[in-house]
């Protein structure tokens, strides 16, 4: 299987910093060297513009002086022509074009270029030139002076912002490094204080899969040790109950012998069916319930249908009493494991020709479920332990696991459910109300 391709943030940023850094200084720089070279260039228009407006208010005799004139190692050529035409001046062997265009203009001569200001007066005509070629050489020298600074500042600022990524990013790999130093079974949640905004909420979720991560293990060890502890003792007394069947030769004695073995292995077999039920529930619970909008009382039809066949052998009257729509949200399949526990711990506890009555009402957005039975009760002081796992009441018979409540409060808890105990004044036993606290919107 081909590996995935690596993927840095680090590098991603950096890269893309560092790209738009460089693109900038590149436009900055060309930018600043376009300004300074025509910067450049009108300076030097206007020191050609200056130099003849001096010349043109000194006298012509004056004018030889200027002979070898340089304006920051720009070379400048002179001529003076009198009213008459003749020439006046000329500052070296280089003849200008007798007949010049007053203003600026560009002249080639002898194969080189030159940039011409002319000025005329009443005495006079003067005539300044500029080799373009060193003015275009000093020009570019003064333009990439200007770019020095970018040129320094961009390197600068790259390693200012990689500096301060890499600090940003220092976060990140302390919680890497934790993640990775942890032990195989350290499920504690992962410090998030100096974290940035950004990574919190992440940091924040891998705390809560490693909560629901602690809880999955703790419905696993709890589990293997009340499977271990409650089978201990039914698979001692299948191994004594085998053992009296083979030394019994009596056919009467073996009959019951194989009978007792029969009854323990289906208790066997109904505690193991508990477990793994209980087991499941705890460890969905870590996930939450399931949001399927149900019909409650189609729910209790159906457990009802489910256990009366039960409640038919005990006999027991069963019956749903009349009732409207009420609506829940949860896992239908769990909802009915919690409803035939409830209605199940009421056939067994209710005595032979009783009574169990079950009722749904809709309380405004919430659903209650009510199962009544004309049984034994359970005494106030045992009410609060009876939703502890394995606990019997003085009044269990020694089927009952002491899992059927746990059950139904572990999947009640799910759903976000209560289930509260009380006598019923009705028929005489156990009311078990469950309510459904949160609505259920269509």
């Amino acid at each position: 299987m081909q590996a995935a391709p690596s993927h840095s943030l680090r590098r991603r940023l950096l890269g893309s910093v560092m790209t738009a850094i460089v693109l900038a200084a590149l436009f900055q720089a060309v930018s600043a060297y376009r300004g300074a070279l025509a910067q450049a260039d009108a300076m030097f228009d206007y020191h050609l513009q200056q130099m003849a407006y001096v010349l043109r208010g000194g006298p012509p005799l004056a004018v030889p002086l200027l002979e070898g004139v340089d304006n920051n190692g720009v070379d400048y050529v002179i001529q003076i022509w009198g009213p008459d035409g003749s020439q006046l001046f000329q500052s070296n062997r280089l003849a200008l074009p007798a007949h010049a265009v007053l203003g600026f203009s560009d002249v080639t001569q002898n194969g080189a270029r030159y940039r011409v200001y002319s000025v005329q007066t009443p005495l006079q005509t003067i005539q300044i030139a500029q080799d373009m070629d060193g003015r275009e050489s000093r020009a570019r020298a003064l333009a990439a002076r200007a770019m020095l600074p970018m040129a320094l500042i961009a390197p600068l600022l790259m390693l200012i912002l990689w500096w301060v990524i890499r600090r940003s990013l220092a976060p990140l790999e302390r919680t890497r490094q934790q993640v990775a130093a942890r032990a195989i079974n350290d499920l504690s949640p992962l410090p998030g204080n100096d974290l940035p905004d950004e990574v919190r909420p992440l940091v924040q979720e891998i705390n809560l899969l490693f909560g629901r991560l602690h809880t999955a293990f703790d419905a696993q060890k709890a589990f293997v040790s009340n499977a271990a502890h409650e089978l201990r003792s039914p698979l001692t007394a299948l191994k004594l109950q085998a053992q009296a069947l083979v030394r019994t030769g009596d056919e009467e004695t073996r009959a019951l012998a194989a009978a007792r073995l029969n009854q323990g292995i289906e208790r066997a077999i109904r505690l193991m069916n508990q477990l793994l039920v209980l087991a499941r529930q705890d460890a969905d619970g870590a996930a939450g319930a399931a949001t399927q909008r149900l019909n409650l009382q189609n729910l209790v039809q159906q457990a009802v249908a489910d256990v009366l066949p039960q409640a038919q052998e005990r006999p027991v009257d069963l019956g749903v009493l009349p009732s409207s729509p009420a609506w829940v949200r949860g896992d239908a399949d769990a909802l009915l494991i919690l409803l035939r526990n409830l209605l199940e711990n009421a056939i067994k506890y209710t005595p032979p020709n009783g009574q169990i009555d079950v009722s749904v009402q809709s309380r405004g957005n919430s659903a209650c479920l009510t199962v009544e039975d004309s049984g034994p009760g359970i005494a106030q002081a045992d009410r609060e332990r009876v939703f502890d796992r394995f606990f019997r009441t003085t009044q269990a018979n020694a089927s009952g696991s002491g899992l059927g409540l746990a059950i139904a409060q572990a999947i009640a808890e799910r759903h976000h459910a209560t289930v509260a105990l009380d006598q019923s004044t009705r028929l005489g036993g156990l009311k078990v109300e469950l309510l459904f606290e949160s609505p259920a919107p269509g």
